[in-house]
């Protein structure tokens, strides 16, 4: 109801709203959601590039390592990182090529980020999975048949691999250990026993576990 009242000339008239309420910004909500969906997505393709740096940095050591082992006479003495290596890749290269597939984005990145892992994989079937899963064991030193009077990390070994259910391979090199993890294998030389700073000490290690019949 409206309140009127007359004074002199002029009538006043108060009529109060009392059904107002206060504006709202029209699509605020939706610009709500909009803006929590671009956070969210930002932080998934942040998180997304990180795992496939990561992801593709791990294979290419992992790759490096193999090549490394394969081609040259630098060995893995590690099993456990031999293992690592030669049976990652059997697991890997298909994991790291569907991710690089599905979640490279870039076309230019996604068609390099694929070539490594289809080249690892055709390599794979053509010298087959069988031998490399024959070829993950380490070389394991039975014997210490020299010493190296001059240096304590080169020796010449007896050293054996297990290649599963073929049995072992044996082999005699000589030894030059860079770390516990890794060791450079060369030829023994036939006249080793004229060379003075080689000593002769037949030391049993038997890393293998192997027992005497």
């Amino acid at each position: 109801m409206g309140l009127q009242k007359q004074c002199g000339a002029f009538n006043f008239s108060f009529s109060p709203n009392y059904s107002s309420k206060p504006a709202s910004a029209p699509g605020g909500q939706n610009k709500f959601f909009k803006a929590t969906i671009t956070i969210r997505g930002y932080y998934f393709m942040r998180t997304t590039k990180i795992t496939s740096a990561a992801v593709n940095i791990l294979f290419i050591i992992m790759v490096a390592l193999f090549s490394i082992e394969e081609l040259t006479n630098f060995d893995i003495k590690s099993q456990l990182l031999k293992y690592f290596v030669y049976k990652g890749l059997l697991i890997a290269t298909p994991l790291v090529l569907m991710w690089n597939l599905f979640f490279l984005k870039p076309i230019r990145k996604k068609i390099i980020g694929l070539i490594l892992p289809v080249s690892i994989s055709v390599a794979v079937i053509t010298w087959g999975p069988l031998k490399l899963l024959l070829a993950a064991g380490a070389w394991q030193t039975q014997t210490i048949l020299y010493q190296n009077g001059h240096l304590s990390f080169k020796k010449v070994e007896l050293q054996m691999q297990d290649v599963g259910a073929l049995g072992y391979n044996q082999r005699t090199v000589e030894v030059l250990y860079l770390t516990p993890l890794f060791m450079i294998t060369n030829p023994v030389s036939k006249d080793i026993d004229k060379h003075a700073e080689w000593i002769k000490i037949n030391k049993d290690v038997n890393e293998m576990n192997l027992t005497s019949p």
